[in-house]
């Protein structure tokens, strides 16, 4: 039989463990027959009911002989906030779906990082994959994280996000165990376990370097390349993110996991599009993990700008009198004005002004792109004073040192000096956490 316990389980299974995320309301038999497969590829089972529904459709038992465990609906939705009897009364099921998956992650991040769990799996429809999605947005990267879903065959991205989700598509809906699902399913667990205990087994390489995240473009590429080199002379891996709104994502997902030993955001221009509209947007909460993880970030204000749109013919008609740049037959780029580069340098100041961490502003009055230098096309004297007159009057006051510099952007020189600076901002960070 399935014990229950709570949120505040304690420990580890001996082998490797599996949480088993989804809604036993609904899909309890499939759960059931899932779990007994994990057990029989020699992993622990974990269970976090997230169902809403009242508990007679619940199996009694889950994978009979497996070192199992289970955390109910109510602890789920207590970790949310809430309770199981509010959300039946609400009934509201994007309400319920939003608590239970906010619960779920809740639950998850604690026991994973005590090392209690090493893998993930959720089956599931559209509400189910939703739950089990940001049940796992937040866990470090690297843990298996594995959704057996319907909407698999679709767009993923609002499952996936910038989280390395695996999305397996069901072929036929999660409704019973049958010839299809059993094959489906099997090879899900069978995966899934294998994935968890190769986890389990793993071990950091001893000549591991410390991360440090930077973000580029390619009218950036000369300062980000400049500065990964001399970063790598520190002793630092560097990873870089492309700016293309995926790429933003994923460097904010993995400034919250922990791994990073800092950040150097010199190209920040995904803002840019997510102000006006432009194509390659990172949403609104770009620039604000590292502060809130309270991680040593050096940040400039590469490529703000343009605004990037796909091939020509593709811009909104509202935008017909702007600035623009074919960068070639797919992208085409829009000059920022004065205006929204004023709003943008108030928007940048204040993230980093709210950083919970050390945080320097480079300001590159030379420039701020390889289009934006004497004689190329984007070069604007009125759109610049405004972007570093609001970013410097954003970050007046606060605890944000400014680097207000002459060089362009893409000057070896600045690039190296940033880096440079980082460096510094995470060896005294890494002294005071040695103290």
């Amino acid at each position: 039989m399935l014990q229950p316990r709570g949120p505040d389980m304690t420990g580890a299974f001996e082998q490797p463990t599996v949480a088993l995320v989804g809604t036993l309301d609904t899909k309890g038999a499939e759960y059931e027959w899932v779990a007994a497969q994990l057990a029989g590829h020699g992993v622990g089972v974990l269970v976090l009911d997230a169902g809403t529904r009242p508990a007679a459709g619940r199996p009694a038992a889950l994978s009979p002989g497996a070192s199992a465990s289970a955390i109910g609906p109510d602890e789920v939705a207590a970790a949310a906030g809430t309770s199981i009897a509010a959300l039946r009364e609400g009934n509201d099921r994007g309400v319920a779906v939003t608590a239970m998956g906010e619960g779920a992650a809740a639950v998850l991040g604690p026991l994973v990082a005590r090392g209690a769990v090493h893998g993930v799996l959720a089956l599931g429809g559209s509400g189910g994959s939703s739950i089990a999605a940001r049940a796992v947005r937040d866990l470090p990267i690297g843990l298996p994280k594995l959704i057996v879903s319907t909407m698999a065959a679709g767009d993923v991205s609002p499952y996936v996000g910038a989280a390395d989700v695996t999305m397996m598509y069901s072929v036929v809906d999660i409704a019973g165990i049958n010839q299809i699902s059993r094959a489906i399913l099997g090879n899900a667990a069978a995966g899934i376990a294998a994935m968890a205990s190769a986890y389990a087994r793993r071990e950091p390489a001893a000549d591991d370097r410390p991360l440090v995240a930077a973000s580029m473009f390619g009218v950036t590429t000369p300062a980000v390349e400049a500065a990964r080199a001399r970063l790598e002379e520190l002793g630092y891996e560097v990873l870089v993110f492309h700016a293309t709104g995926s790429g933003g994502r994923a460097l904010e997902g993995l400034a919250r996991s922990g791994l990073l030993a800092g950040v150097l955001d010199l190209t920040t221009t995904e803002l840019a599009d997510d102000l006006v509209g432009g194509v390659l947007t990172a949403g609104p909460d770009r620039l604000t993990a590292a502060g809130a993880a309270g991680l040593p970030q050096v940040v400039s204000l590469g490529a703000l700008d343009m605004v990037n749109f796909g091939p020509r013919d593709t811009v909104p008609p509202a935008f017909a009198d702007r600035q623009f740049f074919v960068h070639n037959p797919t992208v085409t780029l829009m000059r920022t004005t004065p205006a929204e580069n004023a709003e943008l340098g108030r928007r940048i100041g204040d993230k980093l002004a709210a950083a919970a961490g050390p945080a320097v502003l480079v300001v590159p009055r030379g420039g701020v792109s390889a289009l934006d230098a004497p004689e190329m096309p984007f070069q604007d004297a009125e759109a610049s004073a405004a972007l570093f007159d609001a970013v410097l009057g954003a970050v007046a006051g606060s605890g944000v040192e400014v680097v207000d510099s002459p060089l362009h952007i893409n000057d070896a020189e600045l690039a190296v000096a940033a880096a440079d600076r980082l460096h510094a901002l995470v060896a005294a960070r890494s002294a005071r956490v040695e103290a």
